[in-house]
């Protein structure tokens, strides 16, 4: 280019060169919506999930708008946040879902065959408690139950120093009822 033609470029004053305008929030919505939409429906095949991305994609614009891409690149911004929104949100579903199924494989019951076999044990551990004497029964069951030596001599009316042997002994003839049973290896006894 000749000198003569950039002196008359740059000498032509900046008010009659292109200005670019800005987009305001209203019209990037109404401009860009319908992509985001697409875009976020397309990832997590939910039409209510899209919906709640698209307002999320928004409300981000809308809290950046003074510091936005320029209008060129607002759409591939879009894009990128919905992307983005739509796989912390199929994240987070995830997630959920395995939390979900976790607490649901320690809530369940048990089937028929463990719950009739519980009830066995049960049974053949009454039993056995029922073939030792008082106090040592009631020292054991107090024991079980989490009290002290000096708890159960006070609930028994007993002196501190015999609950211990009391316990001692009636485990002793709680095992050997279920000895006699035959089911020692399947009750646990707490020693």
């Amino acid at each position: 280019m000749r000198a003569g033609a950039r002196t008359v470029i740059h000498s032509i004053p900046d008010q009659l060169a292109p200005q670019e305008t800005s987009l305001s929030f209203d019209e990037a919505f109404t401009l860009h919506h319908r992509a985001v939409f697409a875009t976020a429906r397309g990832v997590v095949r939910d039409t209510a999930l899209a919906e709640e991305i698209t307002q999320e994609v928004f409300l981000k614009l809308y809290r950046h708008f003074d510091s936005k891409p320029n209008d060129e690149l607002l759409r591939a911004w879009l894009l990128r946040v919905t992307l983005n929104e739509a796989r912390n949100m199929l994240r987070g579903q995830n997630r959920s879902r395995a939390r979900d199924t976790t607490y649901q494989r320690k809530t369940d019951q048990p089937g028929p065959q463990v719950e009739y076999e519980q009830r066995q044990e049960m049974e053949t551990a009454r039993r056995a408690l029922d073939k030792i004497k008082e106090p040592m029964r009631s020292c054991l069951l107090l024991r079980q139950q989490g009290l002290s030596y000096r708890e159960i001599a006070q609930t028994l009316s007993l002196k501190e120093n015999y609950v211990g042997s009391l316990v001692a002994r009636g485990r002793k003839e709680f095992v050997r009822g279920l000895g006699k049973m035959g089911k020692i290896g399947k009750i646990g006894v707490n020693r």
